[in-house]
């Protein structure tokens, strides 16, 4: 005989959201709460219903002595865990981003808080943060080395609210200089959170951090970690006990307690913007969290995003820059020469190594120097591809049109041209638009580049870095290092690897091989993208003054070559701005990228009640390499289409709103369709 369950004697009624990711269920519903669940059913905790004819995890949002439901209510089936694991806070910010992002909150609370792990629950959380470990006197000297930075770092020390742009100078180790900021707050009682965009960065921001704290006292939060070690590190920073939080992407919602120092680093990384809907970036988190709970805010890096300009330039954050006369004594000596074959000519050993003279000139002096040298090419392998050596038009097969490029193999087939896409070689290839027989590398590989700096130097070792053999740091004696961008090793002075700034060394020379291959690309942030890699290898390089120098392969004229030369990175992202704004596209504007069927589009606009000021652009087809997500059936649906919707800045989540309510309609009529929305995507097309 089932047990007749008795409502709880006071607020008998839990207000739940559902986790099912449907928009038209993204809603509270109301369940009864039985007399045994009365204590463990708060605001906050993960419960168990009945919804659907199925049981769902849904959290309690609410509870209240009244519905507005006609009829019985079905009772809480069960309580997962009585832990508060949304909280106040995380609440706000979830309904502020799913505003923002047009999205669901269950899709965006599932980024935030990780799967339930029971044995997690059994963990000591009650000793305090103080007691983990020694804290080592954090040096914050660094932060006078730029305009008012002293005055920044006193104004979040003191708890308020501070927001700065920090531009990164050359040679500066900004691991341990946020290391020990926020050292500092949290020894002064606040919380810090430090997002970074990959693991190699987090890293080197624990090696940083535990030469002030020890490991104890570090939260780490990845994508590496298991179930149970997530949920245990990420209760420690619920119950207070994490108050030093460090991660990529995700950590970015972590609920730290009295946050008073929020960081992200180098904000134009697509690692930084999650691949789930609804496509939320770690900015955008961090901003909110800053807004809606008074946290200083630093967002930092060796380049600068037209978005943080955007931030800068409307008074909502400052520039923390280092004056000129600190750039001139720690900058490399940067200078750029063409690639034209007159000027490789001119010294025979240069030529076999594709090397203009002066940059060869650059890597001989560093080697004899015996520091190591970094040579930065845009792309892995082993000559991706051909185009004419006369226009340098890319050369296409003459029976498929795919690609030729040069196979590796070790016989003389591998001197052929052959098709990338049939295999077909082509031994007399003429190109079809000026009919020159002439072939040339359009960007030669890592792999490649290494075996002809071997010949050109032959008592130097040469070591490779990229795709999956990556290298992350190399000691400081002569040797030649070729990197793919975001892959170039740390040079240190010892084999234990990081210790302090001591332990820092740095490259003689930095080479940046076929630049036209990423200022080229078909990207509205290519060249924003550009200088921000070579601005983060330029870093490593020694200061002009320890004869340190940097080669651009490039013509001097492009406005990216000019910057780097400067270092001038605000100047950079101030003219992406407003070239931005004469095409009004974001961040000058706010717009919504909407992929599907031609049907789906049709159908969404028609129940979209968009602002007046909207613009509807296209539809167009999808930008090369650009894929709905899941399984799209192209013939029963047609060719995926993309349209843009494009509104001026006003409300941060006026168009998101309108959307998310249009994704409310059109699930309640069953369309479905495929759809994905994007607000301000990084790559539009």
């Amino acid at each position: 005989m089932a047990k007749t369950r008795v409502p709880a004697p006071e607020k008998s009624v839990a207000r739940v959201l559902p986790l099912l990711g449907l928009p038209h269920l993204d809603r509270l519903f109301d369940y009864r709460i039985s007399e045994d669940q009365h204590d463990d059913v708060q605001p906050g905790v993960r419960v168990r219903v009945r919804f659907g004819g199925r049981l769902v995890d849904a959290i309690v949002i609410d509870r209240t002595s009244q519905t507005t439901h006609e009829g019985s209510l079905a009772y809480v089936d069960r309580v997962i865990s009585p832990v508060v694991v949304y909280p106040t806070r995380t609440a706000k910010l979830i309904e502020n981003l799913a505003d923002r992002y047009g999205g669901v909150r269950s899709d965006l609370i599932r980024s935030a808080i990780p799967a339930r792990h029971a044995g997690a629950e059994d963990s000591n959380l009650e000793a305090s943060w103080e007691s983990l470990g020694t804290v080592t006197e954090p040096d914050l000297s660094s932060w006078s080395a730029y305009l008012h930075g002293q005055s920044f770092v006193d104004a979040v020390l003191s708890g308020a609210t501070a927001r700065a742009a920090w531009q990164i100078a050359p040679g500066d180790d900004w691991a341990l200089a946020l290391a020990s900021l926020a050292v500092k707050v949290v020894k002064d009682g606040g919380g810090a959170l430090l997002v970074v965009p990959d693991q190699r960065d987090l890293d080197r921001l624990e090696a940083a951090l535990r030469t002030l704290v020890s490991a104890k006292q570090i939260t780490v939060l990845n994508s590496g970690l298991g179930p149970q070690a997530r949920y245990r590190r990420f209760l420690s920073v619920l119950e207070g006990q994490g108050r030093l939080v460090i991660g990529t992407r995700s950590a970015a919602f972590a609920p730290v307690e009295n946050l008073k120092l929020a960081v992200i680093v180098s904000d134009g990384d697509d690692n930084l913007v999650d691949p789930r809907a609804p496509y939320v970036h770690a900015r955008e988190v961090l901003t909110t969290r800053s807004s809606l709970e008074g946290s200083s805010l630093i967002i930092g890096g060796h380049a600068r995003t037209a978005e943080t300009q955007l931030l800068v330039e409307s008074g909502w954050m400052h520039d923390l820059v280092a004056p000129r006369e600190t750039l001139r004594t720690r900058m490399p000596r940067i200078h750029a020469v063409g690639d034209s074959d007159v000027q490789l000519e001119r010294d025979p050993l240069a030529r076999s190594a594709r090397l203009p003279g002066i940059a060869y000139k650059a890597v001989r002096a560093a080697l004899e120097r015996n520091q190591p040298v970094l040579i930065q090419v845009p792309r892995k392998g082993y000559v991706p591809t051909l185009a004419c050596g006369q226009c340098k038009t890319p050369a296409r097969c003459r029976h498929c049109n795919g690609p030729l490029g040069l196979p590796q193999g070790g016989n003389d087939r591998a001197a052929v041209p052959t098709c990338r896409w049939c295999g077909r070689p082509d031994s007399r290839f003429r190109c079809q638009t000026c009919g020159s027989p002439k072939l040339r590398a359009v960007v030669l590989g890592t792999e490649r580049t290494a075996e002809e700096l071997g010949r050109a130097f032959p008592s130097v070792r040469v070591i490779t870095s990229g795709g999956n053999r990556i290298v992350d740091s190399v000691d400081n004696r002569a040797a030649i290092v070729v990197s793919t961008p975001g892959a170039e090793p740390y040079v240190f002075n010892s084999p234990g690897g990081y210790d302090g700034p001591e332990s820092l060394g740095a490259y003689g020379a930095l080479l940046l091989l076929d630049t036209w291959a990423l200022m080229g690309r078909q990207d509205l942030r290519a060249m924003e993208d550009t200088l921000h890699k070579w601005a983060s290898a330029a870093t490593l390089v020694h200061s002009h003054i320890h004869h340190g120098e940097v080669v651009v392969v490039a013509d001097a004229s492009f406005s990216a070559v000019q910057s780097l030369i400067r270092w001038d990175m605000v100047g950079a992202a101030a003219k992406e701005l407003g070239s931005r704004r004469e095409v009004a596209f974001p961040p000058s504007v706010h717009m919504a990228a909407i992929d599907g069927a031609t049907a789906a589009l049709d159908s969404f606009i028609e129940l979209a009640h968009l602002p007046s000021t909207a613009e509807i652009l296209g539809p167009v087809d999808l930008p090369p390499g650009v894929n709905l997500p899941g399984e799209y059936d192209e013939q029963r649906f047609g060719p995926p289409q993309r349209m843009l919707i494009r509104t001026p800045l006003g409300p941060r989540s006026e168009l998101g709103r309108a959307l998310r309510a249009a994704q409310v309609a059109r699930a309640a009529r069953k369309n479905d369709l495929p759809l994905r929305i994007q607000m301000d995507p990084i790559h539009i097309g």
